[in-house]
């Protein structure tokens, strides 16, 4: 699930805490998969997430946020960008999730 707003980009992750690595795996139920090693206690595991997916896609920190699902699996992350139409593209260009 991806969905473009006027300044950012709202994805559906799926993320497997105390995973061996931090890494995005692909593409899971209408969800992009990310594993990060981090526990999900006291939101370890959410910086974890944030930490990957702006590294993923070469973002500041700052400009990815948890929106929902922060003590569960299923999350809804927002990434902010200037330019949200080519970010979505260069997503859907990594992963088959729209």
């Amino acid at each position: 699930m991806l969905t473009i707003t006027a300044t950012a980009v709202r994805i559906a992750v799926r993320v497997q805490p105390r995973a061996g690595r931090d890494r995005v795996v692909g593409a899971h139920g209408g969800a992009l998969k990310v594993q990060v090693s981090a526990p999900p206690v006291e939101g370890a595991a959410n910086q974890a997430v944030i930490t990957v997916l702006a590294e993923w896609l070469g973002v500041p920190r700052r400009s990815v946020a948890v929106l929902r699902g922060h003590s569960g699996r299923d999350k809804l992350i927002e990434i902010v960008s200037d330019d949200p139409q080519a970010l979505a593209i260069a997503i859907a260009d990594r992963v088959d999730i729209a």
